[in-house]
């Protein structure tokens, strides 16, 4: 048994290969930081984040939850068919094209995925769907990866996030930040036919037929993505996760329920998606409804973003703090804070109001040449014209 074990992972690796979501995913992602840096570069006249940079913070989680989730799901007996992974890789991907995260919730991957399949016996000209469904695994892994989305919201960090632009009501430019992730999460999960037998009675718990069983390793896509510019965005970030959490925990106990009233995976669908919408608008509102947080104000020059790596980076300034002096000059102004670094000599002091409204104070040597250099981001007028 233990070979035929091994044998099915080995065969589950490498159908991860044969799986175009795979690819897609890399690409995906590839040319979404493309796209980012060219809008950082039209706005601040620089590049802030690298190209990878919504991915590669999430690496050593999802391998550590997808090895969880695998372990949980296959030892429960969770099976899933292959027209299932096959629609949910093909709906992952229509919801990639707009080249936004924004609809990489499960929420919406996993939730569209189980209304095609409550649809197909109306579409069997167009689904390659034949034989028994279980949507109730699906039902239960939604669950599942609400709470790694909420997860990764609860761990951004306060220079974690993207400054961009947008015009104010008025015609003057606003700044905000977008707080986006990205993940490819490695899941095995059981298919019919293959060379697992059934070792216990009650497994598998959650079979769509058949006698035996293969492995699949499915990489599931998960991402997110929402503008703030009334608040701090990490603070946001964190509220967002603990009502996230929240939905997960209904929509988990909904789900498991649906194990022995199937038309509960219906239920499940409904509040995972209205759930999701409702968070989304929620928080949405109430961020329009606040002062621009990022605009300058009376006590000086509110820092937007910090390059990461620069010298400002290394100095911890974070966003959202005031550069109110240089060496006990009052700053007003982006001219007027390069102007005093150039009058000093070769160490400058900062005074800066941070976000407890304290102020603390941080010297260095004095970088020469362009102001990017220092790794700062200011609210301004755009470095190129946007059209």
């Amino acid at each position: 048994m233990l070979q035929d074990w091994l044998i099915e992972v080995a065969k589950g690796i490498g159908k991860l290969f044969l799986n175009p979501l795979f690819y897609w995913a890399i690409i995906f992602i590839i040319l979404v930081g493309i796209k980012r840096i060219k809008l950082e570069r039209k706005y601040f006249g620089t590049k802030v984040f690298d190209v990878l940079s919504e991915w590669k913070d999430t690496w050593g989680f999802s391998v550590i939850i997808g090895i969880f989730y695998s372990i949980v799901v296959v030892g429960i007996g969770m099976v899933i068919s292959y027209e299932a992974i096959i629609i949910l890789s093909i709906v992952t991907i229509l919801l990639t094209l707009t080249f936004r995260f924004t609809m990489l919730s499960p929420s919406y991957t996993i939730g569209i995925t189980i209304i095609i399949l409550l649809l197909s016996p109306l579409l069997s000209e167009y689904l390659p769907v034949q034989g028994e469904i279980n949507l109730s695994t699906l039902a239960i892994l939604l669950a599942l990866f609400l709470f790694v989305e909420a997860h990764f919201l609860s761990r951004i960090r306060q220079n974690e996030t993207y400054p961009s632009l947008i015009a104010g009501d008025r015609g003057s430019w606003i700044g905000r930040h977008w707080i986006k992730k990205f993940s490819i999460i490695p899941l095995f999960t059981l298919v019919p036919s293959g060379l697992i037998e059934p070792f216990a009675a009650y497994w598998p718990f959650l079979s769509v037929g058949g006698e035996e069983y293969a492995l699949v390793l499915i990489p599931f896509v998960l991402g997110f993505e929402f503008p703030v510019r009334g608040s701090m965005p990490y603070e946001v970030a964190n509220r967002k996760a603990i009502n996230l959490l929240g939905l997960a925990v209904i929509v988990l106990a909904i789900a498991i329920g649906s194990i022995f009233m199937p038309w509960l995976v219906i239920i499940t669908v409904v509040i995972a998606i209205f759930g999701r919408e409702f968070i989304n608008y929620r928080f949405r509102i109430a961020d329009h409804a606040r002062s621009p947080f990022f605009n300058h104000t009376n006590e000086g020059l509110k820092v937007l973003s910090v390059i990461p790596g620069s010298p400002a980076d290394r100095l911890n300034i974070l966003i959202g703090e005031t550069i109110t002096k240089v060496n006990g000059q009052k700053i007003h102004s982006e001219d007027e804070l390069y102007e005093a670094l150039q009058q000093t000599g070769s160490f400058f002091k900062v005074d800066l109001l941070d976000n407890n409204g304290e102020i603390r104070f941080i010297q260095s040597a004095l970088y020469e040449g362009d102001h990017h250099e220092l790794g700062l981001i200011f609210t301004r007028e755009p470095y190129r014209k946007i059209k």
